[in-house]
């Protein structure tokens, strides 16, 4: 039986007791927020742990109390990774690769949201490209470094929750483009990733889930903007008071990263494989719509059929097959 967690446990509280010398994980990501903090977490109880960033001067100051906290055994080294040009995922991915050492777990961190209409450096819609594309295929690539008995996780949100998931225009290229349904069907994809991931390397012994960290004040959500997420919260609280509940709570960073590591090293294999955790723990699936006291994950996420054509698409769309 597993420790029970809730949405309020932090990462220090998870790993408590935890000794991860030896471990050799991957993390994108670490230029701020839960990246670092997921880092910092795991380095301090040992854990070798290799960063990703796209811009590593600014993962360099970021990664600070990384390198402080890190316990005997435990450190960090960073890489560049530009998830949003496919030449330079496969440039960070061949150089790990050449280098040959194993991973024990890779947590795909990184991301943006809600950002302006615009197209990554091989023509995708940014966000998909970037939330998607760009892990399809890194994660693909170093999936033959990931050892037996290793993980992947996958950090998606719950706002999957907030549109229907379809394969057809992908890139907006027949419709007009919203930024916050472009963000949901970029997660919905990251959850379908882990799915059939997961379906294809669980018997070799490598599992993979996805997650919703929770609702954190994080560099993620710059391209909101404060009017924007006031009058949200303003809806949101209203919402709640007139349902007799008391308002909404933020997560910190580091309750917001408790899940993170919870799947990747704390969570037995078998409970979280395939499956789409929150709260440290394994969520429902509902089709309740989103609230901001809702959990639960929509069963179109976790549909294999549409994981496999998700896949297939995502292969035509990159040019490799995995």
């Amino acid at each position: 039986m597993t420790q029970q967690f809730d949405a309020t446990t932090t990462t220090d509280e998870v790993l408590a007791g935890i000794d991860l010398r030896g471990k050799r994980i991957l993390i994108t990501g670490v230029s701020s927020g839960l990246g670092v903090e997921t880092a910092r977490a795991l380095a301090a109880r040992g854990a070798q742990v290799v960063g990703a960033a796209r811009d590593l001067a600014k993962a360099q100051a970021a990664t600070a109390p990384v390198r402080a906290d890190a316990a005997d055994g435990g450190g960090l080294e960073l890489i560049e990774l530009d998830l949003a040009s496919l030449r330079g995922v496969r440039a960070c991915a061949d150089a790990l690769l050449k280098d040959g050492r194993p991973f024990d777990v890779v947590i795909a961190n990184a991301g943006v949201m809600a950002t302006p209409q615009g197209r990554t450096a091989d023509g995708f819609e940014t966000q998909f490209g970037t939330n998607h594309l760009g892990h399809f295929v890194f994660v693909n690539r170093v999936a033959p470094l990931i050892q037996a008995g290793g993980r992947v996780v996958v950090l998606a949100s719950s706002a999957h929750r907030m549109a229907d998931f379809s394969l057809d225009d992908l890139n907006f290229e027949h419709s007009a483009y919203d930024p916050h349904v472009a963000y949901a069907r970029s997660k919905t994809a990251n959850v379908l990733f882990a799915v059939e991931f997961d379906r294809r390397h669980r018997a070799r012994g490598v599992r993979a889930t996805a997650l919703h960290p929770g609702a954190i004040h994080t560099g993620l959500g710059r391209h909101v903007g404060k009017e924007t997420t006031d009058l949200m919260m303003g809806q949101i609280n209203a919402a709640l008071a007139a349902a007799g509940q008391p308002p909404f709570e933020w997560k910190t960073v580091a309750q917001g990263a408790a899940t993170s590591v919870w799947a990747a090293v704390v969570a037995p294999a078998q409970l979280v494989g395939g499956r789409y955790c929150e709260n440290c723990g394994i969520a429902t699936v509902t089709e309740e719509p989103l609230s901001p006291v809702a959990d639960g994950v929509r069963p179109y996420a976790l549909d294999p059929r549409t994981a496999e054509a998700l896949w297939r698409k995502s292969e035509e769309m990159v040019g490799e097959r995995f």
